[in-house]
Protein backbone atom coordinates (compact mmCIF):
# COMPACT_ATOMS: atom_id res chain seq x y z
CA UNK A 1 0.00 0.00 0.00
CA UNK A 2 2.00 3.29 -1.23
CA UNK A 3 2.71 6.16 1.46
CA UNK A 4 1.48 9.44 1.03
CA UNK A 5 1.49 12.31 3.10
CA UNK A 6 -1.30 13.19 5.76
CA UNK A 7 -3.65 15.50 3.85
CA UNK A 8 -4.18 19.19 4.74
CA UNK A 9 -7.20 20.15 7.35
CA UNK A 10 -10.23 19.40 6.13
CA UNK A 11 -11.79 22.24 4.38
CA UNK A 12 -14.04 24.67 6.41
CA UNK A 13 -17.47 26.12 4.68
CA UNK A 14 -17.66 29.01 3.61
CA UNK A 15 -20.10 31.81 6.04
CA UNK A 16 -23.53 31.23 5.12
CA UNK A 17 -22.74 27.69 3.66
CA UNK A 18 -23.57 24.46 5.19
CA UNK A 19 -20.64 22.33 6.64
CA UNK A 20 -20.31 18.42 6.38
CA UNK A 21 -22.17 16.66 8.89
CA UNK A 22 -21.30 13.73 11.46
CA UNK A 23 -22.87 11.37 13.83
CA UNK A 24 -21.16 10.64 17.43
CA UNK A 25 -23.07 7.50 19.33
CA UNK A 26 -21.20 7.45 22.79
CA UNK A 27 -21.39 8.24 26.29
CA UNK A 28 -21.22 11.57 27.97
CA UNK A 29 -18.25 12.79 29.93
CA UNK A 30 -19.10 15.13 32.77
CA UNK A 31 -14.80 16.00 33.32
CA UNK A 32 -15.31 17.24 29.56
CA UNK A 33 -12.26 15.30 28.29
CA UNK A 34 -13.31 12.37 26.65
CA UNK A 35 -16.89 10.65 25.31
CA UNK A 36 -19.26 13.33 22.98
CA UNK A 37 -17.48 16.42 24.73
CA UNK A 38 -14.19 15.32 23.21
CA UNK A 39 -15.85 14.53 19.51
CA UNK A 40 -17.25 17.21 19.80
CA UNK A 41 -14.61 19.39 20.28
CA UNK A 42 -12.56 18.25 17.93
CA UNK A 43 -15.02 17.84 15.64
CA UNK A 44 -15.87 22.46 15.83
CA UNK A 45 -12.16 22.69 15.07
CA UNK A 46 -11.96 20.40 12.13
CA UNK A 47 -14.83 22.78 10.39
CA UNK A 48 -17.75 19.74 11.06
CA UNK A 49 -21.28 20.02 12.05
CA UNK A 50 -21.92 17.33 15.24
CA UNK A 51 -24.63 15.74 15.66
CA UNK A 52 -25.41 13.41 19.13
CA UNK A 53 -26.84 10.44 19.95
CA UNK A 54 -26.01 9.97 23.53
CA UNK A 55 -26.03 6.18 25.01
CA UNK A 56 -25.05 7.12 29.04
CA UNK A 57 -24.35 9.42 30.76
CA UNK A 58 -21.18 8.72 32.99
CA UNK A 59 -20.53 10.24 36.42
CA UNK A 60 -16.46 11.15 35.91
CA UNK A 61 -13.49 13.56 36.49
CA UNK A 62 -9.55 13.47 35.61
CA UNK A 63 -9.07 10.67 38.35
CA UNK A 64 -12.07 8.48 36.84
CA UNK A 65 -15.17 7.00 36.46
CA UNK A 66 -17.40 6.44 39.64
CA UNK A 67 -20.82 5.26 37.63
CA UNK A 68 -23.07 5.78 34.84
CA UNK A 69 -26.63 5.68 33.69
CA UNK A 70 -27.89 4.19 30.02
CA UNK A 71 -30.18 5.58 28.29
CA UNK A 72 -32.86 3.84 26.88
CA UNK A 73 -32.11 2.05 24.19
CA UNK A 74 -34.97 3.28 22.19
CA UNK A 75 -34.09 6.81 22.76
CA UNK A 76 -30.97 6.18 21.26
CA UNK A 77 -32.64 4.81 18.22
CA UNK A 78 -34.77 8.12 18.32
CA UNK A 79 -31.89 10.07 18.41
CA UNK A 80 -29.90 8.35 15.19
CA UNK A 81 -33.70 8.35 13.61
CA UNK A 82 -34.07 12.11 13.83
CA UNK A 83 -30.79 13.29 12.95
CA UNK A 84 -30.44 11.09 9.43
CA UNK A 85 -33.91 11.97 8.44
CA UNK A 86 -33.78 15.51 8.50
CA UNK A 87 -30.20 16.94 8.86
CA UNK A 88 -28.38 14.13 6.84
CA UNK A 89 -24.91 12.71 7.84
CA UNK A 90 -21.50 12.14 5.87
CA UNK A 91 -20.45 9.45 8.09
CA UNK A 92 -20.65 8.22 11.72
CA UNK A 93 -18.53 7.08 15.03
CA UNK A 94 -19.53 5.20 18.28
CA UNK A 95 -18.15 5.28 21.33
CA UNK A 96 -19.01 4.14 24.66
CA UNK A 97 -22.41 1.82 23.85
CA UNK A 98 -22.52 0.70 28.02
CA UNK A 99 -24.62 -2.75 27.05
CA UNK A 100 -26.09 -5.69 24.81
CA UNK A 101 -29.40 -3.71 24.58
CA UNK A 102 -27.87 -0.62 23.52
CA UNK A 103 -25.62 -2.79 20.57
CA UNK A 104 -28.39 -3.97 18.92
CA UNK A 105 -30.46 -0.96 18.99
CA UNK A 106 -27.33 0.85 17.62
CA UNK A 107 -26.85 -2.14 14.78
CA UNK A 108 -31.11 -2.00 14.05
CA UNK A 109 -30.70 1.82 13.19
CA UNK A 110 -27.34 2.31 11.82
CA UNK A 111 -28.41 -0.47 9.13
CA UNK A 112 -32.05 1.01 8.31
CA UNK A 113 -30.52 4.73 8.04
CA UNK A 114 -27.45 2.93 5.45
CA UNK A 115 -24.42 3.79 7.87
CA UNK A 116 -21.94 0.68 8.05
CA UNK A 117 -22.16 -2.07 6.38
CA UNK A 118 -22.96 -2.45 2.53
CA UNK A 119 -24.89 1.40 3.62
CA UNK A 120 -23.29 4.66 1.75
CA UNK A 121 -22.40 6.60 5.35
CA UNK A 122 -19.25 5.06 6.85
CA UNK A 123 -19.09 3.99 10.29
CA UNK A 124 -16.16 4.25 12.89
CA UNK A 125 -16.39 1.76 15.86
CA UNK A 126 -14.14 2.86 18.94
CA UNK A 127 -15.10 -0.46 20.92
CA UNK A 128 -15.00 1.37 24.30
CA UNK A 129 -14.98 -1.32 26.78
CA UNK A 130 -13.56 0.85 29.94
CA UNK A 131 -11.90 4.26 30.34
CA UNK A 132 -8.23 4.58 30.84
CA UNK A 133 -8.40 4.21 34.44
CA UNK A 134 -9.84 0.73 34.14
CA UNK A 135 -13.02 1.46 35.33
CA UNK A 136 -15.94 -0.50 32.91
CA UNK A 137 -17.35 1.35 30.19
CA UNK A 138 -19.20 -1.71 28.48
CA UNK A 139 -21.26 -4.90 30.48
CA UNK A 140 -18.99 -8.06 30.47
CA UNK A 141 -21.68 -9.71 28.58
CA UNK A 142 -21.98 -7.27 26.10
CA UNK A 143 -18.63 -8.41 24.32
CA UNK A 144 -19.84 -10.54 22.30
CA UNK A 145 -22.70 -8.07 20.72
CA UNK A 146 -19.80 -5.87 19.88
CA UNK A 147 -17.42 -8.72 18.14
CA UNK A 148 -20.79 -10.09 15.93
CA UNK A 149 -23.40 -7.42 15.55
CA UNK A 150 -21.37 -4.50 15.66
CA UNK A 151 -18.35 -5.03 14.20
CA UNK A 152 -19.53 -6.38 10.87
CA UNK A 153 -21.19 -2.89 10.24
CA UNK A 154 -17.92 -1.17 10.69
CA UNK A 155 -15.50 0.47 8.35
CA UNK A 156 -12.98 1.48 10.80
CA UNK A 157 -12.62 -0.58 14.07
CA UNK A 158 -10.48 1.57 16.50
CA UNK A 159 -9.39 -0.46 19.77
CA UNK A 160 -6.25 0.44 21.74
CA UNK A 161 -4.23 -2.28 23.17
CA UNK A 162 -6.81 -3.31 26.75
CA UNK A 163 -9.82 -3.56 24.25
CA UNK A 164 -7.62 -5.72 21.46
CA UNK A 165 -6.96 -7.71 24.30
CA UNK A 166 -10.29 -7.83 25.80
CA UNK A 167 -12.02 -8.40 22.00
CA UNK A 168 -9.07 -10.94 20.87
CA UNK A 169 -7.08 -12.38 23.28
CA UNK A 170 -4.32 -11.31 21.90
CA UNK A 171 -1.58 -9.26 24.12
CA UNK A 172 0.16 -6.69 21.99
CA UNK A 173 3.66 -6.06 22.69
CA UNK A 174 5.47 -6.03 19.64
CA UNK A 175 5.29 -5.52 16.05
CA UNK A 176 4.49 -8.96 15.06
CA UNK A 177 1.17 -9.51 17.84
CA UNK A 178 0.23 -5.50 16.89
CA UNK A 179 -0.06 -7.77 12.94
CA UNK A 180 -1.58 -10.29 14.29
CA UNK A 181 -4.12 -8.65 16.24
CA UNK A 182 -5.16 -6.39 13.51
CA UNK A 183 -5.62 -10.02 11.42
CA UNK A 184 -7.81 -11.07 14.41
CA UNK A 185 -10.06 -7.59 14.55
CA UNK A 186 -10.36 -7.85 10.50
CA UNK A 187 -11.58 -11.50 10.63
CA UNK A 188 -14.33 -10.10 13.05
CA UNK A 189 -16.53 -8.84 9.76
CA UNK A 190 -14.75 -4.57 9.91
CA UNK A 191 -13.32 -3.96 6.60
CA UNK A 192 -10.87 -2.19 7.99
CA UNK A 193 -8.50 -2.69 11.20
CA UNK A 194 -6.17 -0.35 12.94
CA UNK A 195 -4.68 -1.05 16.05
CA UNK A 196 -3.16 1.76 17.81
CA UNK A 197 0.29 1.38 19.37
CA UNK A 198 0.27 4.08 21.79
CA UNK A 199 0.43 1.99 24.94
CA UNK A 200 3.42 0.31 23.91
CA UNK A 201 5.67 2.34 26.38
CA UNK A 202 8.89 0.44 25.50
CA UNK A 203 8.93 2.01 22.13
CA UNK A 204 9.98 5.76 21.53
CA UNK A 205 7.79 5.95 18.66
CA UNK A 206 3.60 5.64 18.31
CA UNK A 207 3.33 3.23 15.51
CA UNK A 208 -0.51 2.64 14.17
CA UNK A 209 -1.11 -0.21 11.77
CA UNK A 210 -4.09 -0.49 9.45
CA UNK A 211 -5.14 -3.76 8.11
CA UNK A 212 -7.45 -4.24 5.12
CA UNK A 213 -7.57 -8.24 4.86
CA UNK A 214 -4.72 -7.84 2.61
CA UNK A 215 -2.24 -5.26 2.72
CA UNK A 216 -0.54 -3.36 6.25
CA UNK A 217 -0.08 0.59 6.39
CA UNK A 218 2.00 1.72 9.44
CA UNK A 219 2.35 5.18 10.50
CA UNK A 220 4.45 6.17 13.26
CA UNK A 221 4.66 9.19 14.82
CA UNK A 222 7.38 10.23 17.24
CA UNK A 223 5.83 9.53 21.34
CA UNK A 224 4.71 12.51 22.83
CA UNK A 225 5.77 12.66 26.69
CA UNK A 226 2.76 13.27 28.67
CA UNK A 227 0.22 12.68 30.90
CA UNK A 228 -2.95 14.05 29.62
CA UNK A 229 -3.61 12.24 26.96
CA UNK A 230 -7.39 11.75 28.06
CA UNK A 231 -9.96 11.27 25.37
CA UNK A 232 -7.29 10.06 22.76
CA UNK A 233 -8.65 7.83 21.11
CA UNK A 234 -11.99 9.82 20.86
CA UNK A 235 -10.19 12.18 19.06
CA UNK A 236 -8.55 9.95 16.78
CA UNK A 237 -11.74 8.39 15.76
CA UNK A 238 -13.25 11.53 15.42
CA UNK A 239 -10.70 12.42 13.18
CA UNK A 240 -10.93 9.53 10.99
CA UNK A 241 -15.08 10.20 11.14
CA UNK A 242 -14.72 13.78 9.85
CA UNK A 243 -11.84 12.92 6.96
CA UNK A 244 -14.33 10.01 5.29
CA UNK A 245 -17.08 12.68 5.92
CA UNK A 246 -15.34 14.57 3.43
CA UNK A 247 -14.83 11.59 1.15
CA UNK A 248 -10.81 10.71 2.01
CA UNK A 249 -10.16 7.20 1.56
CA UNK A 250 -9.81 4.94 4.48
CA UNK A 251 -5.63 5.06 4.46
CA UNK A 252 -5.63 8.88 3.90
CA UNK A 253 -8.50 9.29 6.83
CA UNK A 254 -6.33 7.60 9.02
CA UNK A 255 -2.90 9.38 7.91
CA UNK A 256 -5.09 12.95 8.52
CA UNK A 257 -6.59 11.69 12.57
CA UNK A 258 -2.67 10.39 13.43
CA UNK A 259 -1.75 13.84 12.58
CA UNK A 260 -4.47 15.24 13.82
CA UNK A 261 -4.13 13.52 17.45
CA UNK A 262 -0.85 13.54 17.18
CA UNK A 263 -0.60 17.66 17.38
CA UNK A 264 -3.38 17.02 19.84
CA UNK A 265 -1.25 15.38 22.72
CA UNK A 266 1.22 18.02 22.19
CA UNK A 267 -0.92 20.71 23.21
CA UNK A 268 -2.33 18.98 25.87
CA UNK A 269 -2.78 20.24 29.22
CA UNK A 270 -3.61 19.76 33.02
CA UNK A 271 -6.93 19.50 34.32
CA UNK A 272 -7.89 18.33 38.12
CA UNK A 273 -6.11 15.91 40.08
CA UNK A 274 -5.50 13.14 37.56
CA UNK A 275 -5.55 13.32 33.50
CA UNK A 276 -5.52 15.73 31.35
CA UNK A 277 -7.01 15.75 27.91
CA UNK A 278 -5.61 16.11 24.61
CA UNK A 279 -5.99 19.42 23.29
CA UNK A 280 -7.58 20.05 19.93
CA UNK A 281 -7.62 24.19 20.51
CA UNK A 282 -4.59 24.48 18.95
CA UNK A 283 -5.96 24.47 16.01
CA UNK A 284 -7.20 28.14 17.64
CA UNK A 285 -3.57 29.72 16.57
CA UNK A 286 -2.24 26.96 14.33
CA UNK A 287 -1.54 27.16 10.99
CA UNK A 288 -2.69 24.79 8.48
CA UNK A 289 1.10 23.11 7.98
CA UNK A 290 0.59 22.25 11.53
CA UNK A 291 -1.17 19.01 11.50
CA UNK A 292 1.15 17.59 8.89
CA UNK A 293 4.14 18.02 11.76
Amino acid sequence: MPVAPAPDLLPIAADGQTPVRVLTIAGSDSGGGAGIQADMRSFALMGVHACVAVTAVTVQNSLGVSGYQEITPQIVSDQIRAVVGDIGIGAAKTGMLASSAIIEAVVTTCTESGIGGAGPIPLVVDPVCASMHGDPLLAEDALDDLRTRLFPLATVVTPNLDEVRLITGIDVVDAQSQRAAARALHALGARWALVKGGHLRSRDHSPDLLFDGAEYLEVDHERIDTPHDHGAGDTLAAGLTAALAHGYSVPDAFRFAKAWVTRSLTAAYPLGGGHGPVNPLWRLTGTLAEVDR
